[in-house]
């Protein structure tokens, strides 16, 4: 068994098969930069947001080839002798800079640069590019979901309708977003992210009757638990539940029927039983898209699972992993789909002295290389992240990154934060190609 921390072989076959042949012509060693990008958003998004940073950077340093992978690879016939020994020494020793957690992007924005050997950063290219477009993804929908509530508390509950692994980064993204809790236990251990839970039909349907369901949750947890009321009539079901709760009862969950009616006639009842502070939880199947439909009904936390695990329709975000700059020298893919401008590159958002943004100017970085004059209000959006294969000390953490996607939301056009379909918020300059 490999190391379960190594992610060495989270990568694909065709990375191994450039770097034997470019050992054995020689040019394993040439100084390479690739950027990650993407040309252009999902349909009907206006913007994206950078998800996956810290995880990328630790699957980076974990990227490592013990004895166990080394003889897989051998058995397999996937690298020869001279390849062998070169990844077993490997470690990743060269730089990346890149766009931070929680920052916006827009089609064209260099959101990571990895500078290095060929054979050490196209190894890469595939665990860098399912991390960033499985989290980007995810925090994107996520971040939709959030500003949809517009204010009201919203809980990731999608674990069991992803892969196991992919509900834990899930969780993470969903909070990155906004998103104030996760259903996802391990999400909260690793990540420190708040947890809750409430029961589901089965524990109502294990007992004889619904009040004795009730009753065994309130004595287990206290009043203030949340109480599954639409297993069979909802109306009965709320009754019950302030009768054995009493009217300091914390919340009651609705995870079917028409929520948005549902909800008002709950909260119709429970005002009517003296149950005033009792929230109202609501569920089942909702995306951004329904959750703004509920703004104006008296719901106090929506929990979404499905549509913000999937990307709401979007489980990627088309990121590419490309090579840019040989030997300090640019270098293009031409093609009729797929072009892409030379060398390496960072970007200057513009913004206006209000401090809303009003472009994405993406320029040539680098030595000799005069980068564009930046107002009092500009900024740079790339930041060091690695330096000789080392994490850069003092980056930012989880709660400082949800707090640069709230400024960088409020720096979007109005027109900008719509879910309908449209333009990017802002569009992107190249200067200097």
């Amino acid at each position: 068994m490999t190391d379960p921390a190594s992610t060495a072989l989270r990568t694909d076959h065709y990375e191994l098969t450039m770097l034997s042949s470019a050992l054995h012509d020689g040019t394993a060693g040439r100084r390479c930069v690739f950027e990650v990008f993407t040309r252009r958003l999902p349909d009907g998004r206006r913007y994206g947001v950078v998800g996956g940073v810290e995880r990328l950077l630790e699957a980076v340093e974990n990227f490592r080839f013990d004895e166990d992978v080394l003889r897989a690879l051998e058995r397999d016939r996937v690298c020869d002798r001279r390849t062998l020994e070169w990844l077993a020494d490997f470690r990743f020793t060269g730089d990346v800079d890149g766009y931070p957690e929680g920052e916006l992007y827009f089609p064209g924005s260099p959101l990571l640069t990895v500078s290095g050997t060929f054979a050490e950063a196209v190894l890469l290219e595939t665990v860098v590019l399912s991390i960033l477009n499985h989290d980007s993804a995810v925090a994107a929908a996520a971040t939709r979901m959030a500003s949809a509530a517009n204010g009201r508390r919203i809980i990731e509950m999608g674990s069991r309708r992803t892969h196991e692994e992919s509900a834990v980064a899930s969780a993470r993204a969903a909070y990155l977003a906004g998103f104030t809790a996760t259903s996802n236990l391990l999400a909260g251990a690793r990540y420190g992210i708040p947890t809750a839970g409430t029961s589901a039909h089965a524990f109502t349907m294990l007992h004889d009757t619904e009040r004795e369901a009730f009753e065994a949750q309130v004595a287990a947890l206290g009043a203030d638990t949340t109480l599954l009321v639409d297993t069979y009539d909802i109306t009965e079901g709320i009754r019950t539940a302030v009768d054995v709760a009493g009217t300091e009862l914390g919340a009651v969950r609705i995870d079917s029927g028409d929520v948005g009616v549902l909800a008002r006639q709950a909260r119709e009842q429970l005002d009517s039983l003296g149950a005033t502070g009792t929230r109202i939880v609501v569920s089942g199947d909702l995306d951004e898209f329904a959750i703004a439909s509920l703004r104006a009904e008296p719901v106090d936390v929506y929990g979404v699972g499905t549509s913000l695990v999937t990307g709401s329709g979007y489980p990627t975000c088309g990121m590419v992993y490309k090579l840019a700059e040989v030997d300090g020298r640019p270098v293009v893919k031409r093609s009729s789909h797929k072009e892409s401008r030379g060398g390496s590159k960072n970007a200057l958002r513009r913004h206006k002295p209000t401090g809303t943004a009003l472009e994405e100017v993406v320029h040539r970085n680098g030595p000799g290389i005069e980068p564009p004059k930046a107002g009092p209000h500009d900024r740079f959006m790339q930041r060091p992240l690695l330096r000789n294969g080392e994490r850069v000390e003092n980056l930012p953490a989880l709660e400082d990154n949800r707090q640069r996607l709230r400024h960088a939301l409020v720096s979007l056009p109005w027109e900008g934060l719509k879910l309908s379909a449209g333009e990017p918020a802002i569009p992107t300059v190249f200067e200097g190609f």
